[in-house]
């Protein structure tokens, strides 16, 4: 039988990326997965392109628009998912954002920004996802997306790094207070990751001055890589679906990096 057969999970910012990636691994250990997005279009394409892939891990796939920021969207979310698979198993808060800026260009509004969606995002979505795990009477994993910037602050993206600062606090506080239900809290945290985001960062690292052409930031960032190149989807997966099974129930409170040694900690 497949690791995840008959688990049901949720993925946020799962429209594109590593949440993608993380979904489509679920389906292929046997899961029912919800790909959860704001973006509307992207996470209904992603979730038709699945139905196949599904059907062959035995699983279920389903989609939900969500605004992670929005308590109620976060409940009509685990509602449907609820309705759709019968049950909440695991919910992995992997929606985040980014925008650089040079610091001492930083504003009210780009913090904002960065920490409503990475910081009350990520709060929300646990103590949403717990609350339905103590309506069902079940053990419950809540898995969240941490960074290689929760471990170590990078100039220009000030923000971001306390975001997932943040992150690790809040995965180690939620593990303390949630365990008395059986509720397991863990995340990981990527490292230089080859997607759709990390592009969007290049671009803003440009337009900010921090790098002269397409492709630096990415090739410096690299440069302090053990492995020697920069991380893709694929290179996270092992992890999260570990950390979405019956193989890590014993683990609660841990950030697992996955960064190709580039922190050390």
């Amino acid at each position: 039988m497949a690791r995840l057969q008959g688990r049901s999970c949720i993925v946020t910012g799962a429209a594109q990326g590593i949440g993608r990636a993380i979904g489509e691994a679920l389906l292929d250990e046997g899961a029912d997965v919800c790909f959860s997005d704001i973006n509307a279009d992207k996470v209904a394409m992603v979730a038709d392109d699945n139905i196949n892939r599904a059907a062959a891990g035995g699983g279920k796939v389903t989609h939900a628009v969500v605004d992670v920021t929005d308590r109620a969207s976060v409940r009509a979310m685990i509602d449907h998912t609820v309705e759709e698979f019968g049950k909440l198993d695991v919910k992995f808060n992997n929606a985040g954002v980014n925008k650089p800026m040079n610091f001492l260009d930083v504003t009210e509004e780009n913090w904002r920004f960065i920490m409503d969606v990475n910081g009350l995002g990520c709060l929300i979505g646990m103590q949403e996802a717990a609350q339905q795990f103590i309506r069902q009477g079940t053990f419950g994993k809540i898995i969240n997306t941490a960074s290689i910037a929760s471990r170590q602050g990078f100039d220009n993206v000030a923000p971001y790094c306390a975001s997932k600062w943040g992150v690790v606090a809040m995965t180690q506080s939620a593990a303390r207070d949630l365990a008395k239900h059986d509720i397991t809290v863990t995340g990981f945290a990527p490292g230089v990751v080859a997607t759709e985001m990390w592009e969007q960062v290049d671009k803003d690292l440009m337009e900010i001055g921090a790098s002269e052409r397409p492709g630096q930031a990415m090739e410096e960032f690299s440069s302090e890589i053990l492995k020697g190149r920069v991380a893709t989807p694929a290179d996270i997966t092992g992890t999260t679906t570990f950390l979405a099974s019956k193989d890590s129930d014993y683990m609660t409170g841990q950030i697992v990096m996955i960064d190709g040694g580039m922190t050390l900690v």
